[in-house]
This record gives structure tokens, sequence and C-alpha cells, in this order.
């Protein structure tokens, strides 16, 4: 395969894609955006550099829009595997595809005729393409979902909420192991467990662990710093290993053991720790006997709550998609070592019109993208290519995966109960979208807005006599609470008078929209996308621009929104509300102000009141969140920190010599040099920062 050197220019996402030429260069089409939820984790930063990529060629036009497009890039296009982008005429992505022949695939969109209204929207909206030739269709698969996850375009199977996952792990770093719960890259050394579904699970574990295997849970440092046992060993949940109350061959050995129970060998765990109590009860040692049947105890509660334990699946995931009412619920459920991790639901964003086995295949790609494969998945609906699934999952876990969907026996019953819980999570999200869907129609209704709202954002500040003044941000729609999008404004205007709540919401609105100008544009200038038409919400299109936007406060705060949201040019764009406690701060009393309307209340038991409060606490509860976070932060920052060229290596060492950093600061220059990687330069900078009328 030849390899191209020159690089075309690439459409950034959101950007004018107005060049002759776009082609997809791995990890250099990305704009960097400290408040992107949607960056590529490192995992899958390192599946992409697994690809290899020599050979790959990228070539693409940017033509007219629509069936034009993809007509005149048909004749150009190779008859090998690869994936395919579809452009707006904004050069936002609608499509992620990946096919085994390019020139087939496109030439079957340029015929024109659709099978379903959602293709034939996409190809209208095309206005240009961008294709990436693999090596395999194995490659092209894991190409597609990584760049799905990256660009989640409108047109694709998403991924509703893709955190990590929690796992147990096992430090082999230390001489006395420790037990801790452990999320994100696996960079320490040691054993990990999992995946478990969700931190609340692995903490319950943790628990239960620590009573039967006494493990330590303290940090290395606690750890080297201790001179007597901790309560945990007065209330026998460790065995004490940092004072030497149990040799480091007895650690060890409970080390093993819990490897051992958390490996699927807990039957002979369970054996040898009933054995040592009989032993312990026939020698008349009944203290050390109850120690045994306390750890028992311990192992059972760990087995107890973990619901089905298969006797024929040692390491599986399974997964089970039930659709009702137009949406999708997959639930997926853990099995390692035997036992039972607990279960997750997805709802993930798909066209009403996919098939169950479409949606399931999609999400596959995905959810593997980032996160480790057992050796076995079992499906509720069998998938469409699902043997190349298979082949792309053992590609990256580097061992053989099997994919498969049980039509009987015990792996059959498994998929069974996934689907009754994909049934039961699903019954329970649908009660609760078409509940939160009445009261958005009821706050249009009463608030007179124009439509039903998609997107309303709370704001309040947060601060103490106006240090660490935080504003916050929260989002929701007819979904609930969108918590990837809430943000936090650390104010930073030293014009603001301490405490002036009015100057902090003035602050936090101008650099709120002035961002969404710069980022989206202000509505109405543009011509509407789908999204934007008709009444019908769609929690899938939530739109960039807020319909409503309530504030924690009343007329003063009211006025400082209404003079920015005047400045930007925008005050007709967006509806702000102010909502204001009432008399002797009473819930149940709150007072409305809006312009072109006196400030009025609702009804006590409104259901709509109870809404809008809920919103508001939910808003108050982020921002003191933020603010006691951006507190902690401040109070913990040693004044070293301010220093250029101080890094951890020689604050440590002034540290070391001169015990605070108050005794940095009143120490002469000829002090400083001495201690080690000071130099006299480095020492003649320290004492300037603390000395302002120092040389």
């Amino acid at each position: 395969m030849s390899t191209h050197t020159t690089r075309p220019p690439v459409p950034k996402r959101g950007a004018s894609a107005t060049s002759d030429v776009a082609g997809y260069i791995p990890d250099q089409d990305m704009e960097d955006d400290a408040d992107s939820e949607d960056s590529p984790a490192p995992a899958a930063q390192a599946l992409l550099a697994s690809i290899d990529w020599s050979g790959i060629s990228v070539e693409g036009r940017q033509l007219a829009t629509g069936a034009e497009v993809i007509q005149a890039l048909v004749k150009r296009l190779p008859n090998r595997a690869g994936v395919y982008r579809m452009l707006n005429a904004a050069g936002d992505v609608l499509y992620v595809g990946k096919a085994r022949s390019l020139k087939k695939r496109v030439t079957a969109y340029a015929q024109g005729r659709f099978h379903t209204d959602r293709i034939g929207r996409m190809v209208r909206e095309t206005a240009g393409m961008e294709f990436v030739v693999t090596r395999t269709e194995t490659e092209a698969l894991l190409l597609e979902a990584n760049l799905i996850k990256r660009f989640r375009p409108r047109f694709n199977v998403l991924m509703r909420d893709d955190k990590s996952f929690p796992y147990i792990l096992l430090t082999g770093d230390h001489p006395a192991p420790g037990i801790f719960k452990h999320r994100g890259a696996r960079s320490r050394k040691g054993d990990y467990f999992g995946p478990f579904a969700s931190a609340g699970a692995v903490g319950r574990t943790i628990n239960s662990l620590q009573r039967a295997f006494l493990l330590r849970t303290c940090t290395d440092s606690v750890f080297e710093s201790r001179t007597r046992p901790c309560l945990l060993y007065q209330i026998k949940r460790c065995s004490g290993p940092c004072t030497g109350e149990v040799t480091e061959a007895e650690y060890a050995e409970l080390v093993t053991e819990a490897k051992d129970f958390l490996s699927g060998r807990s039957s002979a765990i369970k054996a040898q720790i009933s054995g040592a109590m009989q032993e312990a009860s026939e020698a008349l040692d009944f203290e050390r006997a109850a120690i045994y049947r306390d750890r028992l105890a311990a192992l059972s509660h760990v087995q107890s709550h973990q619901g089905i334990n298969p006797q024929s699946v040692e390491e599986a995931d399974v997964f089970a998609i039930h659709q009702e009412g137009g949406q999708n619920c997959v639930e997926v459920f853990f099995f390692r070592t035997g036992q039972n991790w607990g279960n997750r639901a997805y709802f993930p964003k798909a066209d009403s019109a996919l098939e169950a086995s479409e949606v399931l295949g999609a999400f596959l790609a995905q959810f593997y993208d980032d996160k480790p494969c057992p050796r076995l998945v079992l499906l509720s609906h069998g998938v469409e290519e699902q043997a190349l699934l298979a082949e792309a999952l053992s590609t990256r876990a580097g061992r053989r995966v099997t994919v498969t969907a049980p039509q009987r026996g015990e792996k059959k019953d498994l998929v069974d109960n996934a689907m009754q819980n994909a049934r039961e999570a699903l019954g329970r999200r649908l009660a609760e979208t078409s509940s939160q869907a009445r009261l958005l129609k009821g706050m249009a209704e009463t608030f007179g807005l124009e439509r039903t709202p998609r997107r309303i954002e709370v704001y309040d500040n947060s601060h103490i006599m106006g240090t660490n003044a935080v504003g916050a941000m929260i989002v929701a729609g007819p979904d609930g609470f969108m918590k990837g999008q809430y943000r936090k404004f650390n104010i930073r205007s030293t014009d603001i008078t301490p405490g002036d709540d009015f100057g902090m919401m003035r602050e936090v609105m101008q650099r709120r929209f002035s961002r969404l100008i710069k980022e989206h544009g202000i509505p109405g200038e543009k011509p509407p996308s789908a999204d934007d038409e008709g009444d019908e919400i769609e929690a899938s299109d939530t739109p960039a621009w807020p319909d409503v936007i309530l504030i924690d406060g009343g007329a003063g705060q009211m006025s400082s929104v209404r003079a920015v949201l005047a400045e930007l040019g925008i005050a007709d764009k967006v509806t702000a509300i102010g909502v204001a406690k009432g008399a002797d701060r009473e819930a149940g009393r709150e007072r409305f102000f809006m312009d072109g309307r006196d400030s009025f209340s609702l009804p006590v038991r409104d259901p709509l009141l109870y809404f809008i409060q809920r919103l508001r606490d939910e808003a108050h509860r982020f921002a003191i969140g933020s603010h006691r976070a951006r507190r902690k932060k401040e109070m913990v920052r040693n004044p070293l920190d301010e220093i250029a060229g101080i890094g951890p290596g020689r604050k440590r060492a002034l540290l070391h010599h001169f015990g605070t950093a108050k005794a940095v600061s009143r120490a002469a220059v000829e002090d400083l040099a001495v201690v080690d990687g000071i130099s006299e330069a480095m020492a003649r900078q320290i004492y300037n920062h603390f000395h302002e009328s120092g040389a």
C-alpha cells in the first residue's frame, strides 16, 4: 500500500468547511475544549494507535449538497474497506459509517432510493464526505466506533452514558498490599477485579472483604506514619500490618486468599477458613474460632449481594435490548470469576425506525471502544455482522472473544433475566419521561413560552463573604438533568466587590452567552435545522441555546441578567425568569419575575412549582459543591506553589529542610542556597517572592 505524505486541510467540527479537499487525519482534527465531555479516553487513543496506519489513504471532496455530492465522489472511490463521514454545510459530522467496499456503499447512497426517511434526510443535508481506507473491515469497524464516540453524529446510534466502570484494586507495589476502589487508567501496579456496575457495589464489596480478609485500606503515606494500630484494627476490619500486629508472611497469606476469592475460587477459600475455624474450636481457642466465624459470615454477605451466580459461566457480559415507545434500553450484566458484579441500564439514542438488532450491534462496538472485553458476550438478539464484531473484539483484546445469542440452557436464562430488567428499566424511564413532558408543557403554558422548552438552564452563585466565589449552571430537558452539560464559573473579575451577587451574575451571564454566540451564533441568524422545527420534544436533539434560563434571585438579579442579554443583543432570544424565595424564605411562596409581567406566585401545591423548586435546589447543590471544592483546594494550597520553577521535588526539599513554608519565607538567600536542588539564582527568586523590596 502507498502512504500519502500530504495532509489536506480538515474542516473543524462546527466550523465552515470551505476547502476543496477534506480528509481525516487521526488525532489531528479535534478541537481543544476544556469543557468538552466527548474527548476520547486514553484507552480509545491507544486503540487508534494500535491500528497499522501505513497505507491508509485519505480522500474526499467538498461540493454542493445532497445526492450530487455523493454521485460525484463515487467514481473516485476504491473498492476497498474503510470508514466514511457525511458532513453538512457547517462541517458538522452527520453520520459515520464503515463499509467492506466504500465504492459500493457510497453508490447505494447516490442512487436516491432510501429505505427510511432518516437516510433520506441525512443524504439531503450532506454537503461533503470524508473517507479513510483501511487494510481490513475489522480495522474499519474499530475506527468507526471511535469516531462515533468522538463526533456523536446526529444520525448514528449513540451511547448516552459512557462513564468508566469502577474496579477493585489489590496493589502490587508495596510490601503490604492494600485494597482500594479504582476508576480510570490502570497505571498502578497490582491486580484489578471487576468491572462493577456502580461505585456503591465496589464500596459494599470492599467493606465485606475487609471483614473477611482484614486487608488495609489506608494510603501508603498513612501506613508509613502509623505508630499504633488505627480504629479499623480495633473493630477487626484490618490485621494491622502497619505496626507489625501481623507478620509480613501472615499478611501475604491473607492477600493470597483475597486474590483467590476474587478470582473465582471462593468455595475453596470458604472451605479452608471453615476448616481453620473447626481446628480452633477443637483446640478450645474460641476467640480465634470467632474470628474465622466472622470472616465466613463476611464472605457469605459478599455472595448474597451478587444475585444470580451462574454455574457454567466463568466470565461474560450479558446484553439485552428492549424497545418501547420509540425508545431503547440496553441492560448489561457483568459476570466475572463466576460471580455477578452488577448490572447497568443504558438508553442509547437511535432512530425509532431501527430494529433492536441494529441498535444493539451499533451499541456494542461503541461500548467496548474503551473498556476491557470478557471472553464471552451473550446477546438477546443476533446482530448483523456478528462474526466481524467478534473478530474485532478479539483483535482488540488480544485473545479469542465469542459473541453469541444463546437459545437454551443457563446462558439463555441469564439473557432472559437481563431482558426482564431491560423491560422494567425502560418502563420506569417512559413513566418519568411522560411526567417530565407534562411538566415542560405546563411550564410553557404558565410562563407564556412560544413552545415547549427543550433546554432549561438554571444559574446560582455560592461564596462565603465573597471569597472563593463560584457561579454554577445546571441543565435540564425532556430526559431530566443533563449532568454532562453542567458548568461552573470561577469568578475572576477584580472589579467586583466581595459579596456582590449582582456583579457575579453579570460575569457568569457575560461569559456563558459570549461563548455561546461565538460557538453557535445567534438563533435566527442562520436557517433553522431539522432539530429546530416543530414542538415535538426530542430528547436526543437538545439544542445548544436554552429556551429558558432560571435565575435564583429576584428583581435585582434579573436587572443584571437583562443588562447583559441586552448588551449582547439577545434579549429577545432567551426567556429569563427570576425565582425569588418567598416571605421568610419559605418554600412554596416563591415569587417569579419576567419581562412584561408583574411578579407573581404559583399555587402552593402546583406540580410545576415543585418542578421549579427541584431545578433550583439542584443548581444550589451544584453551586455549593463547586464552592466547597474550590475552598478546600484554597485551604491546602502552599505558598511555595506560587513560585515559578518550584515543583514537587524542590518543594519537598525546602519543607524537609525548613519544616514549614513560613520558615522558608523568613530564610535568607544564603540559607536557601544550602538546600539540595536550590541554586543561588533560585534562592534569590524564592527570597524575592516573599520580600517585595528584594533586589
